[in-house]
């Protein structure tokens, strides 16, 4: 069986390959730029436009990407730099600045190479800014050596597009003589205030065991002075029970209005109480004189009863 087929003519097959090719092209010159991007464009060698994020197509043969920026901050670490202090003093000093593109056509035509542009910049301005400061105050300044850096830093790349957001000093490293001397130092501070903690502390706890004294002996003295107090008052209340034992004794012995005899024999007992033997001298009155012979008398009589045989 013999197949025919319809003669295609050299026009027609020339037609489709242009169309083919002009596809071709068309989809190979669609660019899409992606988020946070910037595609710098060159129109025969000269800068034409500043592509954002989206869909572009690009005129063939006459449209070139001549850049592609990122606008994202950017981390530079450079080496360290030698740079010599007021006071003579070479150390090392390595920073890390943080940068973004504001501008990505100053970004392409502002400078060669903004990289290298701005580690040489930082390296200048770094020795500049040292060269005033003595190594301790260099020390102790990170965060105004940073500023003074940073807004330099800023002015100096604008008209490159690029704007300096931080400037951090990573490592300050003296000379090896330098940091054996700074140890020493710490190590004598260090001790210095060991021994000034150690002092203090003698000092608090000899303060307080003399407080301790002092509250204890005024505790011994509130307490003797208690005692005399409870015991003079109470020798008070003792010889004031006495005064009212007696005054009452007198108001009731007036009461019963005594004879003489019983006022006799009360005074031969006072009479028998002060002789109690330690007394060297007593004057007793006549009426005890002869109620005391009487008694005597009275005591003989009784002594014969109770005697028959005399």
């Amino acid at each position: 069986m013999n197949f025919e087929f319809p003669e295609i003519s050299a026009g027609l097959i020339a037609i489709v390959a242009v169309a083919a090719v002009l596809i071709i092209v068309l989809i190979a010159n669609l660019k899409v730029v992606p988020q946070a991007y910037r595609y710098v464009i060159e129109r025969l060698g000269e800068y034409h436009s500043t592509w954002e994020a989206g869909l572009h197509f690009k005129l063939p043969f006459f449209d070139r990407i001549s850049k592609i920026v990122s606008l994202k901050e950017q981390v530079i670490d450079f080496p360290p730099q030698p740079v010599i202090t007021k006071d003579n003093v070479t150390i090392q000093i390595d920073t890390v600045v943080y940068f973004e593109i504001t501008d990505p056509k100053l970004y392409t035509y502002g400078v060669e190479n903004p990289i290298s542009a701005i580690e040489n910049l930082s390296a200048t301005t770094l020795r500049n800014i040292i060269g005033d400061m003595d190594l301790d105050h260099t020390l102790t300044s990170r965060d105004v050596i940073n500023t003074q850096i940073r807004v330099i830093l800023d002015e100096a790349t604008d008209p490159w597009g690029i704007k300096v957001n931080r400037v951090e000093l990573k490592n300050i490293i003296p000379p090896r003589e330098i940091q054996d001397a700074m140890e020493k130092q710490m190590k004598a501070e260090r001790e210095r205030r060991a021994r000034i903690l150690d002092a203090e502390g003698e000092k608090r706890s000899a303060i307080l065991i003399a407080e301790g004294h002092k509250e204890s002996a005024i505790l011994k003295a509130d307490a003797v002075r208690e005692t005399k107090i409870r015991e003079a008052q109470g020798e008070a209340e003792a010889i004031i029970a006495v005064q009212k034992a007696q005054a009452e004794g007198i108001k009731l012995l007036n009461e019963s209005k005594p004879t003489e005899a019983i006022i006799k024999l009360k005074g031969l007992d006072a009479f028998a109480a002060a002789a109690d033997g330690k007394a060297t001298k007593l004057i007793i009155p006549s009426e005890i004189q002869s109620l005391a012979g009487m008694a005597a008398s009275l005591k003989e009589l009784v002594k014969d009863d109770k005697d028959p045989g005399k």
